[in-house]
């Protein structure tokens, strides 16, 4: 798993302001949604500075199609069991190539890496600013 930090965090919003908004709280959950099915280079852009589509858009990328659906299928049941949300419009399930869902204020893209080049929505959205994912830390077993 890799998380993409290369770019700061801004500091036009107070973090402490971001981390009460429910988009934001979205946006971090469907990150570490997309981590736990092992998907990489996982960024997160806050789309809403720069355009009215969505307030952020999380961009992960799979190895295969079978784990590009199974990163969308995580994101989808974890923000239903979270947030009580569904996706308002679900593209790409049949291909697996690149699915995504939209929430609206969120738009979640799960992609294959061949995809994820191709078209670059990192570089074509590279104006907004990519913000810090935030993942849980694991617990270490006591040693014996």
């Amino acid at each position: 798993m890799t998380i993409a930090t290369d770019i700061p965090i801004p500091t036009d919003l107070k973090l402490s302001e971001r981390q009460q908004d429910q988009s934001y709280q979205m946006a971090q959950a469907a990150a570490i949604a997309a981590d736990g099915r092992k998907g990489e280079n996982i960024v997160l852009l806050a789309i809403g500075e720069v355009s009215s589509l969505a307030e952020y858009f999380i961009i992960a990328s799979g190895f295969s199609k079978s784990q590009v659906r199974a990163i969308a299928g995580m994101v989808e049941d974890e923000l239903s069991e979270k947030f009580g949300r569904k996706p308002r419009n679900i593209a790409g399930e049949q291909d697996g190539t690149w699915v995504l869902l939209d929430y609206g204020d969120i738009i979640v893209h799960a992609m294959m890496t061949d995809e994820r080049e191709y078209y670059d929505l990192e570089a074509f959205w590279g104006h907004a600013p990519k913000l810090e994912v935030f993942l849980p830390v694991a617990e270490l077993e006591p040693s014996a």
